[in-house]
């Protein structure tokens, strides 16, 4: 009886492990595409299949699309685009964390009157269409002489990733014991010395979580980039959407998909890296409440 159960156990969880390998190959397969034709030149992107491997590591298409695949006035490679996103990201990731810490701080251990209404206010932000800012927060970037910048950018979004932030954060602060707090301000501790020195110690999985969900957002973000933006100031997303949609006579798949694992690679790096702490942080709370 007990060799029948180990069987069918056994059965069990190689079934289960064929489907989830099953699955993963089929998500996989775009990503297989455009690492192999990124590799190959257009002799064996035409000669060949999309399946095929590339005949050697030929690189000369990452090189075009980091440096040269544009030939227009404004478009020199990815490279001035990339660092864009990146002085975008940077700022506007750190900036919305710490603006969504101190608030859900507040919602979750230092509640006042109207503090509910004013979370569910903040909340509407979250599941806003983003679409309904947008001429408002032209008009707003315009008056700063911010439009058309990067700065002008990092505050879009961190207006916008604020109100997700808070949300995070005020979740996960909610489970946190309200005896900590009382026992602090009977120490004589304040709203300072106690967020510093309690709160956020004990904050790690959380910020883990909300640094991924903001870095990927932004980065990956095209909608905002392309409204808010112009000339020197464009993120990386809207420099690889020109430049797949630039007119050539002989069109580079080699190098448009180079140039998409370009796009990628960061959001790809910071989830290989720290995939697991974001799962972890999830189930400690994030999106309880």
């Amino acid at each position: 009886m007990t060799t029948a159960v180990r069987s069918k156990t056994s059965f069990h969880r190689f079934a289960v492990w064929s489907v989830l390998l099953l699955f993963a190959a089929f998500f996989l397969v775009p990503l297989y595409v455009m690492v192999t034709t990124s590799l190959k030149d257009m002799a064996e992107v035409r000669g060949g299949n999309l399946m095929s491997l590339p005949g050697g590591l030929n690189f000369a298409a990452w090189h075009k699309a980091w440096d040269q695949a544009c030939t227009g006035t404004d478009c020199g490679g990815l490279r001035p685009y990339f660092w864009n996103s990146t002085l975008m990201v940077v700022p506007a990731v750190l900036i919305s964390t710490a603006f969504g810490a101190v608030n859900g701080y507040v919602f979750a251990k230092w509640k006042f009157k109207g503090s509910e209404l004013m979370f569910g206010m903040m909340l509407f932000g979250a599941f806003m269409p983003l679409q309904v800012v947008l001429l408002p927060m032209s008009q707003v970037l315009g008056w700063m002489h911010l439009a058309n910048s990067i700065w002008g950018l990092v505050i879009v979004h961190v207006l916008v990733g604020m109100a997700t932030t808070t949300l995070f954060f005020r979740n996960y602060y909610v489970s946190l014991p309200d005896e900590l707090v009382r026992a602090a301000m009977l120490d004589g501790a304040g709203f300072w010395r106690i967020f510093w020195r309690i709160v956020l110690p004990l904050s790690a999985p959380i910020l883990v979580v909300t640094l991924i969900w903001q870095f990927t957002a932004i980065w990956n973000d095209f909608l905002f980039g392309v409204v808010f933006s112009g000339g020197d100031s464009r993120p990386i997303t809207v420099a690889l959407n020109n430049m797949a949609n630039t007119s050539s006579s002989v069109k580079e798949y080699n190098v448009d998909m180079a140039a998409a694992m370009i796009a990628a690679l960061p959001t790809l790096a910071i989830y290989v890296l720290a995939g697991k702490h974001f799962v972890r942080g999830l189930t400690a709370g994030a999106v309880k409440g």
